[in-house]
């Protein structure tokens, strides 16, 4: 059986677009289930021959009450912290930021992605190295 990681990630995005805990879908007798548990993201996918349970740690390099300063991963892929290899970072630690500036790239299917920062101040921690590769809603920054 393939799995649709598409899907796996527009319903994950719903879990946080609509502050969901879990939501099922279902197609060509597959049924995907992703749900949030205790840090943990789940995602089950049954199909008529079998039953599969995929369990992944929510990456988090944080502790909580640190959570609301943490710029995560919009997507999966690997992440550059330079515009090009031997350019001078987009930030480092200590470097001051602001909403929407370029923090650093992520390539998904050979396409560079642009990752705008979420938060405004001062970059106290960065958790990915150059070359990494990146989960979906994986820590990336910390900001203070």
């Amino acid at each position: 059986m393939k799995i649709d990681k598409k899907i796996i990630k527009e319903l994950s995005d719903y879990l946080d677009e609509f502050n969901l805990n879990e939501i099922e879908y279902s197609e060509n007798n597959i049924t995907y289930k992703v749900k949030k548990s205790e840090g943990k993201i789940y995602q089950q996918i049954k199909s008529q021959a079998s039953d599969n349970t995929i369990a992944s740690d929510n990456k988090s390099s944080a502790s909580n009450k640190d959570s609301k300063n943490i710029i995560k991963s919009p997507m999966v892929g690997t992440a550059y912290l330079a515009p090009e290899p031997g350019a001078k970072p987009f930030i480092s630690v200590g470097s001051k930021i602001k909403k929407g500036q370029s923090i650093m790239i992520i390539e998904a299917m050979k396409t560079m992605n642009h990752v705008p920062s979420t938060l405004d101040g001062t970059v106290k921690k960065i958790f990915v190295n150059d070359g990494e590769a990146v989960e979906f809603d994986q820590d990336l920054i910390l900001v203070e």
